[in-house]
């Protein structure tokens, strides 16, 4: 008897009291996974769906900024010199007296650089600055060459008090080119792979003229909308086009596409002095399609309540950045450039983009370029982001084409 009680005792204590430890676990894990799916699955869907400030704050970013501590007024930092910081003041309405104001680089072009390098006090970076020298004998270098004398005896030492009269002359001066640069969203204008971008371009003499829209960096901290970040470009547009009548070029990175094409698409409507050009480096369809496969999304994607919690309430509170509407709104050429291991801006969004671009726009308007970029370059940050294989000529090539438009 006794030993049939040690054997009821053993099995008792080796699976009867392991295996009800073992249910109350499993209940509490269950119990936890249920809540965690009731938060992360339901109720942060429907939390984003009733509040427009999420919706803009995972949108635009404007909270992620890097590198910590630059600063901006100082482009020369990041080895940006003879680059002018200023600010624009951007009215929303006509009877917004105060507007909000948004930080601005230009960059001058490599050519007008070393032939004021002694008056910009830039003699020994300008030196340093390992490039290829473009010497190219167009317009703008024929009457840098002309103008030089000129221009020194009127500016003999650049300095706070005459910077803005000194860049404004050489963006005047016929024979120029001007990109404008929108970038994406997180960060500033002066975060690594932009910068690079800059210097690319100003090694290619061309002046650029690069802004932190509305919320980000150093602009007034106002959330940002679409209808906001498109008036920002267009300010910086009309300045550009009050100071100048070169060619501008507008180019795009990402978010960036989006605010490219809303604006020439309004500067159309408009019937405003229209860009030559525009250059959109990783663009997408809207952002329905591009919201749906990004990261942030892969665990919301496949829910049933996806288009009703995510999609339709950023249509519904105007953040669209339709693209694929606003390309067949604008005549201007336009080259689309992808990366194909891009993982935030997947790389068919930018082909099909492409396609709609050719299908719907009329054949008597500027053509439409398609520059897919190999995976194993690793292009996926920034394609045009200064390293030696950067396709520099595939940017030249094109700018010439459309300045010629």
């Amino acid at each position: 008897m006794s030993g049939l009680y040690s054997t009821i005792n053993t099995i008792f204590y080796a699976t009867i009291i392991p295996g009800a430890i073992f249910i109350r676990w499993a209940c509490a894990a269950c119990k936890y996974a249920l809540l965690f799916f009731i938060l992360v699955l339901v109720v942060l869907p429907l939390v984003f769906r009733y509040s427009v400030t999420l919706q803009r704050g995972i949108l635009f970013l404007t909270f992620i900024t890097y590198p910590k501590g630059l600063d901006l007024t100082n482009p020369a930092g990041i080895g940006l010199y003879a680059t002018r910081n200023f600010y624009i003041t951007v009215k929303d309405n006509e009877s917004d007296e105060d507007g909000v104001r948004i930080g601005v680089w230009h960059v001058l072009p490599r050519n007008a650089v070393r032939r004021f390098k002694r008056e910009l006090k830039v003699e020994e970076a300008f030196d340093q600055d390992i490039v290829t020298d473009e010497r190219r004998d167009d317009d703008y270098e024929q009457e840098l060459r002309r103008l030089a004398p000129a221009i020194k005896s009127e500016f003999p030492s650049i300095v706070p008090e005459n910077q803005q009269l000194f860049f404004e002359r050489l963006l005047r001066m016929p024979g120029g080119t001007v990109v404008i640069y929108l970038h994406g969203n997180t960060a500033t204008r002066g975060s690594g792979h932009r910068s690079e971008v800059y210097k690319l371009l100003r090694n290619l003499n061309y002046h650029v003229l690069s802004f932190d829209y509305r919320g980000y960096a150093d602009s007034d901290p106002v959330s940002p909308t679409e209808e906001g970040v498109v008036r920002d470009a267009m300010m910086v547009y009309e300045y550009i086009a009050n100071v100048t009548s070169n060619p501008v070029i507008i180019w795009g990175h990402s978010l960036g596409t989006g605010v490219a094409t809303h604006m020439c698409a309004r500067l159309a409507h408009l019937k405003e002095r229209a860009p030559r050009g525009v250059i959109l480096e990783s663009p997408f369809t809207n952002i329905r399609d591009e919201i749906r496969l990004h990261p942030f999304s892969r665990i919301f994607k496949h829910l049933p309540w996806f288009d009703f919690a995510i999609s339709r309430p950023m249509y519904s509170n105007r953040l669209r950045f339709e693209s694929d509407i606003h390309v067949h709104e604008f005549p201007q050429p336009i080259m689309i450039i992808h990366a194909e291991d891009d993982v935030v801006v997947p790389f068919h969004l930018g082909y099909q983009l492409y396609r709609i671009a050719l299908d719907s726009r009329s054949r008597a308007w500027g053509p439409v370029e398609f520059h897919r970029f190999d995976r194993s370059k690793r292009y996926a940050t920034s394609i045009c982001a200064g390293r030696p294989s950067s396709p520099a000529w595939c940017t030249i090539w094109w700018i010439t084409i459309a300045c010629v438009y």
